[in-house]
Formats: structure tokens, C-alpha cells, sequence
């Protein structure tokens, strides 16, 4: 009883303490989610959902963590789909953490629109749902929102701002965090982009986090980066070949170790690397 309990206290602590370090996919972690102005596949949806409208292909990508520190009790999953339409991009996606005496579950839908292929802006609900066992269900809707800009062809800069309207669980103010975070990347050659990012929980001190993404050769992509508040180092590698990205990741949390994570996003109609895709797409070639 006594360990059952303590894998409920777990993932709480980790949740309210560590929100956004769970959030997808394999190719954000590596870059200890820096990719703040970057944010350029389906995983946007969850981390800037401004990013969006750069992809003018349809994609789908699934990421799944079955035992984060070699605990399955912290098992967490994620899937998202966009759809590019003339108005816009509109994408869906969700979210389950957890295991059976404590689950988290959450539906995404966002919206993201290019202004003359230099401004991005996106919105996106969340319903996000909690249930402990014997203790019942609770549930609360917030808003993400989020802007990108090209200063110049190699240049840019993000923003979001997740839980916008401050929702929260019970009678407890911050259940659910709100978290400001912007940042730059800079394509310093084609296939090398440098990534800072600054975020702030409001509950907590600001974190800098640091990402290197380089298409070393045209089926691999190597990745790197890091954090403070809390510290953390991640790496892992992307294998392209054709409309399938398979990705992989490691970090290390200073307490609990290091873990994997690995994640796959396949695009309909895209040609050729993802950036090359996206710079074409956008005149910026």
C-alpha cells in the first residue's frame, strides 16, 4: 500500500514542478525544448502552435515515453495531426500520463495562420482531465497562445504563453501552471540551426535553455541541448528518409537520472528535408 501510494505523490510532484518537461516530442526534448521560434513540425501544436502554419503538408506524429526514469507509473503519450487549408492550419491532437490510480488526459485543437509567409500566429483550447482513483474527476479549459516572426531569412523570433486564462484544479490556484516563454533560432547555415529559449513559470525562477539541430547528412540529423532551473542536459538524433521521421532522445534530470524517449512523424507531400521543405515553402530559399 504504502508503495502504491507514493506512485500517486510521484507523478504529482513531478506534474506541478516539471510540467513542461513532458511535453513532446523526442526531437524537442533533445533540444531541451529551446525550439521556442523554431517550431516548425506537428509537435507545435503543444509547444508554440503559432509554428504551425509553416508546414503546408498534412502530418501526423506520435511520441510515447512507456517508462521515463525506468518508472511506468510516469508513462505519457502524445498524438497530433494538422491539416493545411487556404485559411490557415488547423491541428488536433492529445495527451494521456499516468497509470491507472492516477491519470492525465488532455485534447488539443489549434489554429495557426501566416501572414505573408514573416508573421505566425496560433491559438489553441485544451481540455485537460484528471482522475485519482476513489477520489473521482476533475477537469479545466485553458488557452495556448502563441506568435513567430522572421526578422530576416535566417532570423527568428517566438513567443507563447501557455494557460492563458489561469485555469486551474479545485480550489487551489496554479494546479495547472502558467508559463510564458519566448526565444530566438538562427539558421547559421542551411542545415544547422541555433535555438535559445527563455521560460517562466510564473510559480518559478526563469529557465534558459540552449538547442543545436544539424542535418549532418541528408537521413540524419544530430541534436543537443541544455537547461537551467532545473538543470538538464539532452541529445538525440533524427533519422529522415523520405515522408517518415524517426527520432530519439535522452536527457538527464538531476535527480532521477537519465531517460529515453522516442517519437515518429510521417509527412504527406512534403519534398525533400523538413527545412528545405519549409524554406521553400515560405520564398526564402
Amino acid at each position: 500500500m504504502i508503495k502504491r501510494v507514493t506512485f500517486i505523490i510521484v507523478p504529482i510532484l513531478l506534474v506541478s514542478n516539471a510540467f513542461a518537461q513532458i511535453e513532446p516530442g523526442a526531437r524537442q526534448i533533445s533540444l531541451s525544448h529551446s525550439d521556442i521560434a523554431l517550431s516548425n513540425d506537428v509537435f507545435s501544436l503543444f509547444n508554440n502552435p503559432s509554428g504551425l502554419s509553416q508546414i503546408s503538408w498534412r502530418e501526423v506524429g506520435i511520441y510515447y515515453s512507456p517508462a521515463p526514469f525506468g518508472l511506468s507509473e510516469l508513462a505519457n503519450g502524445y498524438v497530433a495531426y494538422i491539416e493545411p487549408f487556404n485559411f490557415g492550419s488547423v491541428a488536433i491532437g492529445g495527451m494521456t500520463y499516468g497509470f491507472d490510480l492516477y491519470r492525465e488526459s488532455r485534447i488539443v485543437l489549434g489554429y495557426s495562420y501566416n501572414y505573408e509567409n514573416k508573421f505566425f500566429a496560433g491559438a489553441a483550447i485544451n481540455l485537460h482531465t484528471f482522475s485519482i482513483q476513489n477520489y473521482g474527476n476533475a477537469s479545466a479549459f485553458y488557452f495556448n497562445f502563441g506568435g513567430l516572426a522572421y526578422i530576416t531569412k535566417e532570423i527568428r523570433w517566438g513567443f507563447s504563453i501557455s494557460n492563458l486564462n489561469r485555469a486551474s484544479i479545485g480550489n487551489e490556484d496554479d494546479q495547472i501552471p502558467m508559463v510564458f516563454a519566448t526565444g530566438f533560432s538562427y539558421d547559421l547555415i542551411n542545415t544547422l540551426s541555433l535555438n535559445l529559449g527563455i521560460n517562466k513559470d510564473i510559480r518559478y525562477k526563469p529557465s534558459v535553455k540552449f538547442g543545436i539541430e544539424y542535418d549532418i547528412i541528408k537521413y540524419l540529423s544530430l541534436r543537443i541541448g541544455f537547461q537551467n532551473e532545473p538543470s538538464k542536459y539532452s541529445a538525440g538524433i533524427g533519422i529522415n528518409y523520405s515522408f517518415v521521421n524517426f527520432d530519439y532522445a535522452l536527457f538527464t534530470h538531476q535527480d532521477l537520472g537519465i531517460t529515453h524517449q522516442a517519437g515518429i512523424v510521417i509527412s504527406f507531400g512534403r519534398e525533400g528535408t523538413r527545412s528545405k521543405a519549409i524554406r521553400s515553402h515560405l520564398g526564402i530559399e
